[in-house]
């Protein structure tokens, strides 16, 4: 029996300073997981508030100073990070960078804090992320009044768009592909009408490519990561993880008519985006595809210090793209 015990104390996936994972099915995360409460942010006065969609899914909520005008805000419906095994989107990170992203972008922000793995394998961060992006489509004109203020009173529903950073981007990406795989999936008729903003998105694929380079270990992690939230995958070729792959639903049907992809000169998954945007454009969807490149920095570089230089413009391309 001694053996059986440190078999199953075996770590199947360590990434240093934030998670290891045990065969046993133990998990150790080093940060992250703490929520902070929602508030009103003495200097950019944007205020938050969450909000229970289901017993597995909650959302907060961000309101930047409303206009006396009465002009409404365009809509971001945003997924955090984390390799679909870190964090809560509660937490103070998150909870501090899209603070700061809404009160630069004027937008209503609703962070989506889905179940992650391995305690929650993949599929369960996709539906639950369906049922918050359904949740927030209820409110849309036409719909009733909705049972969210802020939603029905302040956003505009011509301009929601969905986007996120690294496993978030990953996740707007299939649920664009999901609204577009039957017409009026969406209660109300809402419609991806913004577009979706990929940051440093977790992609994988078959093949080296250079980007790898800059982080071997980083590189391998990804990968065992993956192993890890989709038990059972065909492997870095799974369609939930390679849009490109053979298999994988045509990406012409993506259900936007614009794309903002943003890359870090030496995040690992930097040729990943590339590829992404390569293949899109030559998919024949229809739409539009904005790529920016950071120089210098890495992958999620903006969570660690979203008031750098590099971080702002980042954050300013975003800005205009949420409010055309």
């Amino acid at each position: 029996m001694a053996g059986s015990g440190a078999s199953d104390d075996e770590i199947v996936l360590e990434i240093e300073h934030c998670i290891s994972i045990f065969k046993s099915g133990r998990v150790e995360r080093y940060f992250g997981s703490d929520p902070v409460p929602p508030s009103t942010d003495a200097v950019t006065g944007v205020a938050s508030k969450d909000h229970t969609v289901s017993p597995e899914v909650a959302v907060r909520l961000y309101l930047p100073p409303v206009a006396t005008d009465g002009k409404k805000l365009p809509i971001l419906v945003y997924f955090h990070g984390g390799g679909f095994v870190l964090h809560t989107a509660l937490n103070f990170v998150f909870h501090g960078y899209l603070t700061s992203l809404a009160a630069r972008a004027r937008a209503i922000v609703v962070s989506v804090d889905y179940r992650i793995a391995p305690e929650h394998p993949l599929p369960a961060a996709y539906d639950d992320s369906w049922q918050a992006l359904s949740w927030v489509a209820s409110h849309a004109p036409g719909g009733g009044a909705g049972e969210e203020p802020w939603l029905t009173e302040h956003g505009d529903f011509s301009r929601l768009s969905l986007g996120g950073e690294s496993a978030g981007a990953n996740i707007a990406h299939h649920l664009a592909m999901r609204a577009g795989a039957e017409e009026g999936l969406l209660p109300h008729g809402a419609r991806i009408s913004g577009g979706i903003l990929l940051v440093h998105p977790y992609f994988l694929g078959h093949g080296k490519v250079p980007s790898e380079d800059s982080d071997p270990v980083m590189a391998e992690n990804v990968v065992k990561m993956w192993r890890v939230v989709r038990p059972g995958t065909s492997g870095v070729d799974d369609p939930w993880i390679n849009p490109l792959a053979a298999g994988a639903p045509p990406m012409e049907a993506l259900a936007c008519g614009r794309v903002l992809m943003c890359l870090a000169e030496t995040d690992v998954c930097r040729d990943r985006g590339r590829a992404y945007c390569s293949g899109l454009r030559a998919s024949g969807w229809a739409g539009e595809v904005e790529v920016v490149e950071v120089a210098g920095q890495g992958h999620c570089f903006h969570l660690g210090n979203f008031a750098c230089d590099d971080a702002v413009r980042q954050d300013e391309v975003i800005s205009r793209f949420l409010n055309l």
